[in-house]
């Protein structure tokens, strides 16, 4: 978080109030709220997990106690001819499995609520990484170059070289950091779908600060 409003102030002490330094702001608003969600949500999972796991042993038990009763009853009632019995054994295990449903729905809803959360999270990650690749697409090194002729068409940076690699470095910084919010949503889970969805937002991360490497390799020294 600190990390986050360093590099915030840093962007805003060089370039003033560009488009960058109101994106390394909302980045550092996400990397506060991640954390502090993450935090919080630990003990929340932790409770409505128990809540959930003493619901699921309370279902277990009255199925168990209406499947003895009910097993009681035809063992004293029952029909004398074998193929009446059929009827009662579905009957039975339509009860089982619907209610080992029940049960397995209620043990994963607290690990489904907190997965909504973070991909909720995590999309929001990966549109502000968009945003930060966004503000360098224009940014191109050969516009720093002596010899660089501009078109009418071309989109003026108002950037010297040095100025540039600055905020290209910036923009890579900025990316690094959304990966790094993104694996703190890691800590507490082992959900699949929110380990996949993290992997390849930092695979995004890493592949967009290569291409700004590749653009700062090429200014001039």
């Amino acid at each position: 978080m600190f990390t986050a409003h360093r590099l915030k102030r840093r962007i805003e002490a060089r370039f003033g109030d560009r488009g960058l330094t109101r994106v390394a702001a909302e980045v550092a608003r996400s990397v506060a709220q991640v954390a502090d969600a993450t935090e919080a949500s630990r003990a929340r999972v932790r409770r409505a997990t128990w809540y959930a796991r003493a619901a699921g042993a309370v279902v277990i038990l009255i199925g168990l106690v209406a499947l003895a009763a009910a097993l009681r009853d035809a063992i004293g009632n029952g029909p004398d001819n074998s193929f009446d019995w059929l009827p009662l054994v579905e009957s039975t295990i339509q009860n089982i499995v619907f209610g080992g449903l029940a049960v397995l729905f209620v043990w994963a809803l607290p690990q489904r609520l907190e997965r909504q959360r973070l991909l909720s999270e995590l999309y929001r990650l990966r549109s502000l990484a968009h945003v930060i690749d966004m503000h360098q697409l224009t940014k191109d090194p050969e516009r720093a170059h002596p010899t660089y002729t501009p078109t009418d068409e071309s989109v003026d940076i108002e950037l010297t070289a040095d100025e540039l690699h600055h905020y290209l470095a910036y923009c890579s910084e900025l990316l690094s950091l959304v990966a790094k919010t993104a694996a703190l949503c890691a800590e507490d889970t082992s959900d699949s779908v929110v380990l996949d969805t993290i992997s390849t937002l930092e695979r995004l991360t890493v592949d967009l600060s290569n291409k700004i490497w590749q653009k700062i390799s090429l200014l001039p020294v």
